[in-house]
């Protein structure tokens, strides 16, 4: 299966049309640094002072970032980006522990 690769075209940004984008949040604890509220703050913060618009967003309340088949928001982002019939160009995260706790076999095994 070749993979596509699509690049930023330059000339949206440059008639000031901003990029548009998905925010990805997922919140496993009440732990207020990682609040839905407080990454999506940073992410439109963030959108807003490069030229992204949010136009959706993929949220995971409650769930753990150790497995995906019980986080629908993160399943529906891929099926659309897999599909081609995302309509936003970027996904913009808080951090990469939003995606997933990510640790290799013998990490696991401890």
């Amino acid at each position: 299966m070749k993979r596509q690769t699509n690049r930023f075209d330059d000339s949206a940004n440059q008639m000031g049309a901003a990029w548009p984008a998905a925010a990805y949040v997922r919140m496993s604890t009440d732990h207020q640094k990682y609040s839905i509220e407080n990454q999506l703050d940073t992410i439109r913060r963030y959108a807003e002072q490069r030229g992204f618009e949010i136009i959706r967003v993929f949220e995971d309340s409650g769930r753990s970032g150790l497995r995906i088949d019980d986080r629908d928001g993160l399943q529906l982002l891929m099926r659309e980006v897999q599909s081609g019939s995302a309509g936003f160009r970027a996904i913009l995260v808080y951090e990469v522990s939003r995606w997933g706790r990510f640790q290799d076999a013998d990490e696991a095994a401890y």
